[in-house]
Parts: structure tokens; sequence; C-alpha cells
């Protein structure tokens, strides 16, 4: 992609540069972590910077000229990060891990696992700000991962029928999963106390 005729202007390449920063730093994070528990709290981690296309479309969505200043300040998302745990409490101890750092600051925080989201969406958000640069990462578990797949796949299919039947199904679901990140939590605590 030609810098010159980007959204993000000559940004592009520190983009790339901090979006790799923020991927060391959550490595760094599940080393940390990994190192006192014995297990890694990271299952995977996915990273994008936001194509031409999307950026554009959001600034037109939201009424922003199709700028680098809307791209890269007004719009916080230019870098993504979704970080997939296995068990709860890894979501808030690489949370923690990126709030101790001095390396970045978070500036904005939605907790979508403590209050979740009507439909059953669970997940945390933090905008961090690195460098003068934006960035979204979103922390979840491998059950709210496969939720929002899933749920994305069918929030986007066509002529759907009984919506109100859906919504609640999806919603059941959401709880189920839920409910089972709970009882993985127990199992592996009680495995923890057995352990020592």
């Amino acid at each position: 992609m030609e810098t010159t005729n980007s959204i993000y202007g000559a940004k592009l390449p520190e983009l790339e540069a901090v979006m790799n920063e923020l991927v060391d730093e959550i490595n760094a994070a599940a080393q940390t972590v990994k190192a006192k528990t014995g297990m890694n709290p990271v299952e995977h981690l996915k990273y994008r910077i936001k194509t031409e296309e999307s950026m554009r479309e959001k600034c037109r969505r939201k009424g922003l000229p199709e700028t680098a200043e809307s791209a890269l300040q007004t719009i916080r998302d230019a870098i993504g990060l979704r970080v997939v745990c296995p068990f709860l409490d890894d979501v808030y101890a690489i949370r923690d891990h990126l709030a101790a750092s001095a390396q970045l600051e978070i500036v904005n925080e939605k907790d979508y696992i403590r209050s979740v989201k009507p439909n059953g969406y669970r997940s945390l958000h933090l905008i961090v700000k690195k460098r003068g640069y934006y960035a979204e990462i979103q922390l979840r578990t491998i059950s709210m991962d496969t939720w929002a797949a899933l749920e994305h796949q069918i929030r986007y299919k066509k002529n759907v029928g009984d919506s109100a039947l859906i919504f609640e199904e999806l919603k059941r679901c959401a709880d189920e999963l839920a409910a089972t990140d709970v009882s993985m939590q127990i199992l592996r605590a009680v495995l923890n106390e057995e352990g020592e």
C-alpha cells in the first residue's frame, strides 16, 4: 500500500512499529504470569492495522473527514489486538500488567465481562496510548471469543426470520458459556490448591 495516498499518511510504518511493540508487551505480560503460575495466560493473540477501506468507511459513518487526524486521533482503533485467554483470571492478569506498564497508558476501559451487553457479549476493551498512537485491545476468554465469532456470523446472515427468538437464544448461549467460564475458573483454583 502506498503511504502517500493512505488515510494514515506517512504514519503507516510507525503504526506497524507501535503494534509490534504492543504485541511484545502482551507477550512479556504472558511470560511474567506464566513464570508465577506455570500456565500460559494467553491462548492466542491476533492483531491488525485497520485496512484503508475499513478506516475510510468508519470515518464516513461517523461523519468525519477522511484524514490522518481522524484515523489516528479521533478514531482510536487503527491498531487492534485481540487477546484470548484460557481463564477469566488471565484476562485481568494481562490487563493489570498492561496497566502497570510505563510503556503505555490506558485511556479508556470498558468491562463488558462485569457489565454484560444486553445481547450477551462479554469482553474487556482497553483503549491504550503508546508513543502518541491509540490502539484497542480486547481481552476475552476462549468461550467469549467462540460466542462472539458465532454471533458475528449469525448477525450478518440475510433473511433472518424470528429475530426475537434468535436474540433470546444468543443471550442464553452467552450466559451458558459464561457459567462454563466460572466453573472452569473454580476447577483451576481447586487444582492449584491441591498442587501446593
